[in-house]
Parts: C-alpha cells; structure tokens; sequence
C-alpha cells in the first residue's frame, strides 16, 4: 500500500500579525517556541520579517527564527515560516496607536484571508488589532468578525466565545447597547440558535447538544413588568427553534444563570448583547479564552484579549489564549472532516430528550 505522504496530514495555519505595536508578535513567537505544534502544523505568519526581529531583539528571545518566504506552497513543514506583507521599513512605537500599525495589521489580514479564500491555509488565527486605526477606506468594520464575514460572502454569522467549559455567543455583537432592544427579532434570534446548533455538532462535535438562551430584561421582564420583549420576541423565538429540533431552553435571566453555575449544563449559550456574554466570559476565562467566528465557510480564531499596549515589550504577555486559539482552529479543522465523513446526508431530526433545568 503507498504512503500517504506526510505534508498531506498537515494542518496549514495561517497567523496574522495583528497591531505591530502591541503584543501580536510576542504570543505569536512565544506559541511558536513550542516544537510540538510544528510537529504535525505547518505554520505561516502573514507580517514582516523586520519588525518580527526587533520584537524578538526586545524580548531578549535568541534562540527563535522565522523561515522566510514568499509564499505558502514553499512553507518549511516543521519551521515557522512568515511571508512579508510589503518590503518596507516600518516605525514601530511600542505601547501605541498609530496610523501605520493599522495598515500594517489591514495588510496582514487582507494577504491571510485572500489565501484562506484559496484554500493555500486551512485555518486563520489572527492576533489582536486596534479597532481604531485599522479603519481606512478598505476597512471599515467593527471588528474581525464582520470583515471575515463579509470577505467570505456570509450573512449569518455569530461571534463565539470558548473555553474548556463554555461557550458564548452574541446575538447582537457589536452594536450600541441602546440599539440592541431594536435590533431583536424573532427571525434574528432563531438564525443565531440555527448557527450555534450547527457549529456545536459540526465544529465541535456535540451530539444533541443543549443550548441556553438568556433574557434581555432583569429577572427576564418579571413577566412583563420591567419590559416584555421575554414575551413579544424571545420565547416565541425559542419555541419556534425547540419544534424545529433544536434543544433549546430559556430566556434565563443572566445573574442567576451565572451565578448558580448553570451554565455548566449547557453546550451553548446565547446572550442577547455583547457585555451580556463577555464579562461572564472573561471573567471565567480571561487569559486563556479563544474568539471563534461560527458559521463562516472557513475557519478561523483569535485569543480573547486585545493588543494589551500597557506591556507590550515588557516580556509579560501570556500566550495561553493565543496558544489555545491555533490548537481550537486545529480540532475545529478536524472536526469538520470527520462530520462531513459522517453526514453527507442531511441529518435524521433530533429526539428530544433533554428538560431545562431550573434557575433560582
């Protein structure tokens, strides 16, 4: 029997950058100091040679290069390999904002994900950006999400936060809070649950997983005395998706659904708006929680924090949540292959099983 040879196994990760002036470069290098993930990865920075030497000069990090090239097909299998977005000298200023770190963390994005549209990476993992400076012309977006979203030609999308224990997702993502109660529709809630309940088979391989959907009012209205969208929106929302064969249960109210370790019982949860499911998330799992952009057609990750320019520099940085972000795009990859093995016919419905549990 012929050997399949060995880089067809090989899991070809694409990096970007992110904000030059902040701690990208250092979880980047510090995630790729471990051999074992080049042991069965091919890992490729989208970002500048240059610019990664002198992080690694101030650092004081010597025994660590990159391969250069100048594209993914000549990736050294068991190196980490960075392609230069532009050949220029660029200023960096560590700690800040500036205008050309922008441009440089638009480019690295732009070059990674037109490569990930092409299938030359299987999977994105993108370092942390400055939602400020990277606006121009080219991009303007809130944030990652809605950029991949729009480069990968996907209306639905969700915004999911993981960890070893949870997983949180946005209904509304990022909007003003005083835009979110407006923005809420049947129709928009039972599209997230769909995508949520897709991604937690498909992406992480649950069977029948259970999914939590939490209130947007206090004590979920009180039944109707302190608003009424639990009413009007929510529940019909979540009825809708339970006959549809989803296992779907709530609207929980957030405080209690929190406090009383609730969420352990679930595979998912939705929060209504983005501070209603980040600060539990990161309150649980802040230095080592991953973004995960579910629904998109291609696959991509991110660490659970920002470009941190109060250390950047300073050899402080924690790479946990950018290490967990490559090896969760990683499982995410073979995740996919092995269900698309399983089901190339369209799932048998779901028999529910499952009763909510109770909240206090």
């Amino acid at each position: 029997m012929n050997q399949i040879p060995e880089k067809e196994h090989r899991i070809r990760i694409g990096i970007t950058h992110g904000d030059i002036n902040g701690i990208g470069y250092e979880i980047i290098i510090k995630t790729l100091q471990d051999q074992r993930l080049l042991e069965t990865n091919t890992v490729i920075v989208y970002g500048s040679s240059k610019v990664a030497s002198y992080h690694r000069k101030t650092l004081n990090i010597n025994e660590f290069n990159f391969n250069l090239i100048k594209k993914t097909d000549l990736a050294h299998p068991r190196r980490p390999n960075i392609i230069n977005i532009h050949e220029e000298e660029v200023k960096i200023d560590l700690g800040k904002s500036t205008e050309i770190a922008g441009e440089q963390a638009y480019l690295s994005l732009e070059m990674a994900m037109d490569d990930l549209m092409k299938h030359n990476i299987d999977v994105l993992v993108t370092a942390p950006i400055n939602k400020k400076n990277i606006q121009s012309a080219d991009f303007h977006f809130p944030g990652h999400t809605e950029y991949l979203a729009k480069k990968s030609n996907t209306d639905d999308y969700l915004m999911l936060m993981v960890n070893q224990t949870v997983r949180i997702g946005v209904i509304t993502g990022h909007i003003p809070l005083n835009k979110v109660s407006e923005s809420l529709s049947e129709d928009l809630i039972i599209r997230k649950i769909r995508i949520l309940n897709h991604s937690l088979m498909r992406d992480f391989g649950v069977v029948n997983p259970r999914i939590a959907i939490l209130s947007l009012n206090p004590h979920a209205s009180d039944n109707g005395l302190i608003g009424n969208e639990e009413a009007t929106i929510i529940q019909p929302a979540i009825e809708k998706a339970y006959n549809q064969n989803i296992l779907v249960f709530g609207p929980y109210p957030a405080d209690g659904f929190f406090g009383s370790s609730t969420f352990n019982q679930f595979d998912g949860i939705l929060a209504m708006y983005h501070d209603q499911g980040m600060i539990p998330f990161k309150v649980l799992s802040f230095e080592d929680g991953v973004n995960f952009t579910a629904g998109l057609p291609v696959i991509r990750t991110s660490p659970a924090h920002g470009t941190a320019y109060d250390i950047a520099g300073k050899n402080e940085a924690n790479p946990e949540s950018f290490r967990n972000a490559v090896y969760l795009a990683c499982d995410i990859f073979n995740n996919r292959i092995a269900y698309d093995e399983l089901f190339s016919n369209p799932l048998k419905p779901v028999v529910k099983e499952s009763e909510p549990p109770v909240v206090e």
